[in-house]
């Protein structure tokens, strides 16, 4: 089933719009045929795909699983009835290719998430226990963001529990939280994972609301924002600290008002842990603090047009 999170494709007015919003942010991006793959530094492994199309539009979400995994969810996804697809033009994956409920293309292949930067991200001192020792804390001035994954992808869906049920019951995920029942969902891998690798707001209508990128430091969270902005990108909500899921965060609005976020320290739950699932009220839904206030009325609207 579902190990781990590969790529988000979306359709875009203007590539190189998309490239400049991205390599901004701290991707690199390189041409893939009539494709833009964008990456993390260092990094193998294609983390956001732009083609052009006359809307920006969720194309496509790509999953990783072994051999065994792809079997599973095919006998499974054929037991529902969920109709198997041909691959949607050249280069694209192989593996499977279907809707899930709310009409999203997924594609599911046999890929290990390719390594992330090894180096060690901001080192703490905290009372008791100095993790940063004889060295200066603060970064160089200058500094930029340079994300290191792609964590995960939120979508807004018509009928959350209906898209909840899918990916956990065909597909293998896990809910790790809730927020007011059917508001949000927050769904992380089979194995070890971050606590959320996909989720769900409810809306009118599916869409894309956010992607985020884990950073090295809550430094990069805020110099990143601070250099996105300076671009001319408006910051959409930040910074402030997550209570689902615990990380730090900023959204920054791309040229079409999708999201992509920084975060940091997400809790992480490995396979062998007993995580017990928690439905919370809406404030604690959204955020434990933020410099920003509250989070501004559009946070929540789905910019993507039908």
């Amino acid at each position: 089933m579902i190990r781990n999170l590969q790529h988000f494709a979306l359709t875009v007015p203007d590539v190189e719009a998309g490239r400049r919003f991205y390599e901004t942010f701290g991707l690199e991006g390189e041409a893939r045929g009539n494709r833009l793959a964008l990456s993390c530094a260092g990094r193998a492994q294609d983390q956001v795909l732009l083609s052009e199309g006359p809307k920006r539009r969720l194309h496509h979400i790509g999953f990783g699983t072994d051999a065994a995994g792809l079997a599973a969810a095919k006998t499974r996804l054929e037991a529902a009835g969920v109709r198997l697809l041909d691959p949607p033009g050249e280069g694209a994956p192989d593996g499977l290719w279907f809707h899930d409920p709310d009409g999203n293309l997924v594609n599911l292949q046999i890929a290990d998430s390719a390594p992330a930067s090894a180096s060690a991200g901001g080192r703490v001192n905290s009372p008791g226990d100095f993790r940063r020792l004889g060295a200066r804390g603060a970064p160089v001035r200058g500094t930029r963001a340079r994300p290191r994954r792609l964590g995960h992808v939120l979508l807004f869906s018509p009928d959350v529990p209906r898209a909840t049920a899918f990916y956990t019951d065909i597909l293998g995920m896990r809910v790790s939280d809730t927020v007011g029942g059917h508001i949000l969902a927050f769904l992380r891998t089979a194995g070890d994972s971050d606590h959320h690798v996909l989720a769900f707001a409810h809306a009118d209508r599916p869409g894309f609301h956010h992607a985020s990128f884990e950073v090295g430091s809550l430094d990069e969270i805020v110099l990143g924002a601070q250099q996105v902005v300076e671009a001319g990108y408006r910051s959409a909500w930040g910074m402030g600290r997550h209570v689902v899921g615990s990380n730090f965060f900023h959204y920054l609005r791309d040229p079409w008002n999708g999201m992509a976020e920084y975060f940091w320290d997400i809790d992480f739950v490995p396979d062998t842990t007993k995580w017990e699932v928690q439905d919370w009220g809406p404030v604690d839904g959204f955020f434990l603090w933020s410099t920003g206030g509250p989070p501004p009325d559009d946070f929540v609207r789905n910019f993507e047009e039908g």
